[in-house]
C-alpha cells in the first residue's frame, strides 16, 4: 500500500511542480501587485482605476460581447449536434472530427483567416460582387470581434453538448415521437433538459475565453475598439504598469471565478435533483 502511494506520488510530482511554477507563483504575484503600490505598501489605489470612464466602459463591452459570442455558440452548437447525434457510424465520427478540427489549429492563425475574409478586398468582398452585391465592411467592428470569437470558440461549444446529447436514451426520445411530440417539442421537453449540464459547460468553456481575449479584438477591431483584455495586455507590455495589469486582471478574474461558481452550483442542483 505504501509503495503504491509513493509510485503516485512520484507520477504527480512533476504536475506539482508545473502547477507551482506556471499557476501558484504567476497568481501570487498578480495579487501582490494588484493590492500595493510603487513603496510595496497595501493599497487599492489600483483596482479602483477600473473605476474610471474607459476601463470600466472596455470591461462593459467586453462583457457584452463574451454574452453575445457565448449565446451564438450555444444556439449554433445545439442544431448541429442535434444533427449529429441522428447520424450513424462512420458518417458521425467524420462529421465530429472536422467540427472539432479548429482546436488543433492555433487561435491566432484562425483570426488572420476571418480578418482575411473581412478585409476591404477580402474573399467576402470579392464574392458579393461577383454577384452584384454592394462590399460590406465588417472588419474593425464589433460584429467582426464577435464573428471571431465564434469561429474561435464554436468547437468547445460543440464537443459538450454533443456528448451531453449522445447520452440520452434513444428510447426516451422514441417514446416521445410515438407519443405524438413534434420535433420542436421532443428537444423542447427532452433533449434540452437532459443536456443542460453539457450546455452549461459549454458556456463556461466558450465565456471565459471570450470575456479575457485580446489578441481577437487587436486583430479584428483593430485600434477602434479596446477590450478589457487589450488593456490588460497594454498595461504589461507597453506601458509597464504591473500594478495596473496586475489589479485589472483580478477584477477580471472576480467574473470569471463568479462564471464557475455558477457552474458548480447548477451542476449541484443537477445532482440534488
Amino acid at each position: 500500500m505504501i509503495k503504491s502511494a509513493s509510485i503516485r506520488n512520484l507520477f504527480l510530482a512533476p504536475f506539482t511542480l508545473w502547477a507551482i511554477l506556471f499557476v501558484a507563483i504567476p497568481f501570487v504575484v498578480i495579487v501582490w501587485y494588484g493590492l500595493t503600490n510603487d513603496d510595496g505598501a497595501f493599497s487599492l489605489s489600483s483596482l479602483a482605476t477600473i473605476t474610471r470612464p474607459g476601463y470600466f466602459k472596455a470591461l462593459m463591452f467586453s462583457l457584452l460581447l463574451a454574452l453575445v459570442s457565448t449565446a451564438a455558440c450555444i444556439l449554433l452548437a445545439y442544431p448541429l449536434c442535434l444533427t449529429l447525434v441522428e447520424k450513424a457510424g462512420n458518417t458521425r465520427d467524420l462529421l465530429v472530427t472536422l467540427c472539432v478540427v479548429p482546436l488543433f489549429m492555433q487561435s491566432l492563425l484562425l483570426t488572420m483567416a476571418v480578418q482575411t475574409i473581412l478585409e476591404k478586398n477580402g474573399v467576402l468582398n470579392q464574392i458579393l460582387r461577383m454577384i452584384g452585391l454592394p462590399d460590406v465592411y465588417i472588419l474593425n467592428t464589433p460584429i467582426a470581434i464577435v464573428m471571431g470569437m465564434v469561429i474561435n470558440f464554436l468547437p468547445y461549444a460543440i464537443l459538450p453538448i454533443f456528448i451531453a446529447l449522445s447520452k440520452i436514451d434513444r428510447s426516451i426520445i422514441e417514446a416521445a415521437r410515438d407519443l405524438g411530440a413534434s420535433p420542436w417539442q421532443t428537444f423542447r421537453h427532452v433533449q434540452l433538459p437532459l443536456s443542460l449540464p453539457g450546455a452549461v459547460s459549454a458556456i463556461t468553456l466558450v465565456f471565459i475565453p471570450s470575456l479575457t481575449t485580446f489578441f481577437i479584438s487587436a486583430l479584428l477591431g483593430g485600434n477602434k475598439i479596446l477590450l478589457i483584455g487589450n488593456i490588460i495586455e497594454q498595461a504589461f507590455t507597453s506601458a509597464y504598469d504591473f500594478h495596473i495589469g496586475s489589479a485589472l486582471s483580478l477584477v477580471l478574474m472576480i467574473f470569471v471565478v463568479a462564471n464557475m461558481f455558477l457552474t458548480m452550483k447548477f451542476d449541484t442542483t443537477e445532482e440534488a435533483g
